[in-house]
C-alpha cells in the first residue's frame, strides 16, 4: 500500500475514538459527568500520567509509579496462558478436523465444556491453585483454548481434498500430509482463532487478577473501584484496551509475514 494510503487509513482509524473522547470531555461539568460518577478524559489522563511516571511514595496514593510493573505482571500471565492454549489447542483442533473417530471421541466434551464461562471456573481455580499465578494462567489458557481449537478444527476440515489426494499419490505419509498440507492450509483459520483467543485471554487475566492474584491491571482496577478512584479505573481500562490492540496487531503482522500466499489471494488486500 502506498505511503499516502497508509496515512489515510491510520487517520480514519482515529476519527471515531477522537470523536468519542471529545464528546465525553465536552459533556463534563466541573471535570465530571453522570452526576460526578465518572471523571472527564483530562482527569483520567492526569491520573494515568501520575500512575505511570510518578515517583512511588508511601503516602495515600499507592498507585503512583506502578503502571509499568502491573502491565508486566498482566502481560506475562497472558503470554504464558496464551502459549499453553496454542500448544494444546492447535494440535487438538487439527486432530479433530482430520480424524472422524477422534472428533467423535473428543469434540462432544469440548462443546459441552465450552459454554461454561470463565467466572464459573474461578472457585475451582482458587481451590486448586490458591491465590497464585497458576490460577490466573489456568483461566487465561481456558479462555483462549476454545476459539483456538474450534478454528483449527474448521481450518483442517476445510482443506481442499484434492491437495490431500495429490500428496498421498506422491507417497506422502499421514504425518507428512498433516505437516506439509493440512497444517499450512489451516493456518488462516488458526490465526483467526489466535486473534480471538488472545482477546479472551486479556479478558480472563482481568477477571483472574480481580480475585485470584494480588497484582496486575485487574487487581488495580478492582482495588481502585473499591476506594473510589474512578480516574484510575478508567485509565486502567484504556491501558487494557491498548495492550489488547497492540498484541492483536502483533498477531496480524505475524500472520501477514507467514501467510503471504494467502494475503496475495485475498480480495481485499
Amino acid at each position: 500500500m502506498p505511503l499516502a494510503g497508509q496515512l489515510s487509513s491510520s487517520l480514519l482509524a482515529f476519527i471515531l475514538p477522537v470523536s468519542l473522547i471529545a464528546f465525553w470531555q465536552l459533556s463534563g461539568t466541573n471535570g465530571v459527568i453522570f452526576g460526578g460518577a465518572l471523571p472527564t478524559p483530562d482527569r483520567v489522563w492526569t491520573a494515568w500520567v501520575n500512575w505511570a511516571f510518578g515517583t512511588p511514595t508511601f503516602g495515600l496514593n499507592p498507585y503512583v509509579g506502578t503502571w509499568l510493573q502491573n502491565v508486566i505482571f498482566s502481560a506475562e500471565r497472558v503470554a504464558k496462558g496464551f502459549l499453553v492454549a496454542i500448544a494444546t489447542g492447535v494440535p487438538l483442533g487439527i486432530a479433530i478436523g482430520w480424524s472422524r473417530l477422534f472428533a467423535k471421541l473428543v469434540d462432544p466434551t469440548i462443546q459441552w465444556l465450552r459454554p461454561v464461562p470463565i467466572t464459573a471456573w474461578l472457585p475451582i481455580s482458587i481451590a486448586i491453585f490458591g491465590i497464585r499465578d497458576f490460577g490466573a494462567i489456568f483461566l487465561i489458557t481456558l479462555g483462549a483454548f476454545y476459539p483456538i481449537v474450534i478454528n483449527a478444527t474448521q481450518g483442517a476440515r476445510a482443506v481442499d481434498k484434492n491437495w490431500i489426494r495429490a500428496a498421498q499419490m506422491m507417497g506422502a505419509s499421514q504425518a507428512a500430509t498433516l505437516w506439509r498440507v493440512v497444517l499450512p492450509a489451516a493456518m488462516p483459520s488458526i490465526f483467526t482463532g489466535l486473534r480471538i483467543g488472545l482477546g479472551i485471554g486479556w479478558t480472563a487475566v482481568i477477571v483472574a487478577e480481580m480475585v485470584a492474584v494480588k497484582s496486575g491491571l485487574g487487581y488495580v482496577l478492582w482495588d481502585a473501584y473499591y476506594v473510589g478512584r474512578m480516574d484510575i479505573v478508567l485509565a486502567d481500562m484504556v491501558s487494557i484496551g491498548l495492550l489488547g490492540y497492540l498484541s492483536d496487531r502483533l498477531i496480524v503482522a505475524l500472520s501477514g509475514w507467514l501467510l503471504t500466499w494467502h494475503r496475495l489471494q485475498s480480495f481485499n488486500q
